[in-house]
């Protein structure tokens, strides 16, 4: 199994004041939304202005130090962090997940953006950064299929592995189930990877949000990919392994247009509006938390 690589990188402004709260354990909990833009080109060449919003937080200690910086509502701030999962039992039945940013370095910027107001009354920053990079090994066969308008895509699933010691000094895993979507030449030619590939991922963060059937909303992150490397089989690093042929993808691919839902399997009918609130859910039940 590849030796994961999880990188998220923000540069936005808070869209709402920061806040402080503590688990019921007393681990300190600094939580912000970081909004801004991405300037992309749809298949028809025009530029399109894509807003985003990610809940980030930084755990312990370090959230504490944060929140004396007194930081509001239209900072910029550069984010530097990884991608998180968790998943818990919710209280209807079945299992709940999702996907934040944990946050390990927030700077503010030296500058005031230029920003915009949104309908539910917070703020974004025009343009930005948006930036992910992963490495992991994928989950299952990768299925290729066509929007109505004819354009290619690629859903994978991806589990990257996290590894750290304790305050006890033991050796402590996680892995992180993440979903990537590629587009067009990009998701074309992917269609060849294989289930227990490792690959790398670059690409943004993107947040959807829909109704089931049942009338419940839901929410998901992807990272919409824009390059993908195929990778040797093999266990990682100072091991013995006796690599496969790397598969190639090609580095750039056209970028989704709005309308791109229309090709998710998820049931019921997706919002194409976005504001302060769009794909921010409520965090899980308390968990134990690396630092």
């Amino acid at each position: 199994m590849a030796r994961g690589m999880n990188h998220i990188y923000l540069i936005g402004v808070l869209a709402r004041d920061p806040e402080l709260r503590y688990t019921p354990s007393g681990v300190a909990v600094y939580e912000a939304t970081i909004a801004g833009e991405d300037h992309v080109a749809g298949n028809d060449g025009k530029e399109r202005q894509l807003p985003w919003y990610h809940r980030v937080s930084i755990l312990g200690k370090p959230a504490e130090w944060q929140s004396e910086r007194n930081l509001r509502a239209g900072d910029a701030v550069l984010v530097e962090g990884t991608l998180d999962y968790s998943s818990w039992d919710a209280p209807e039945g079945g299992k709940r997940s999702m996907v934040k940013v944990k946050a390990l370095r927030m700077e503010q910027l030296g500058y005031a953006p230029e920003t915009t107001q949104d309908a539910g009354g917070g703020v974004r920053m025009h343009g930005g950064m948006n930036q992910v990079m992963v490495v992991g090994n994928l989950t299952r066969d990768p299925d290729l299929r066509y929007t109505p308008a004819g354009d290619a895509v690629l859903g994978l699933s991806l589990a990257v592995n996290e590894t750290w010691k304790d305050r006890q000094g033991q050796q402590q895993e996680k892995v992180h189930w993440l979903d990537a979507t590629l587009w067009r030449d990009l998701a074309e030619a992917s269609k060849d990877l294989h289930k227990g590939d490792p690959v790398l991922i670059t690409g943004r963060l993107t947040n959807e949000s829909w109704t089931d059937k049942d009338g419940n909303k839901r929410n998901n992150t992807k990272i919409e990919a824009t390059r993908v490397e195929a990778l040797s089989r093999g266990a990682a690093p100072g091991t013995a392994t006796t690599p496969a042929a790397p598969r190639q993808a090609t580095a750039s691919a056209a970028r989704p247009q709005p309308q791109r839902a229309a090709a998710s399997s998820a049931q019921g009918s997706r919002s194409g509006g976005l504001d302060i609130d769009s794909g921010l859910q409520d965090f899980p039940p308390e968990e134990d938390l690396p630092f």
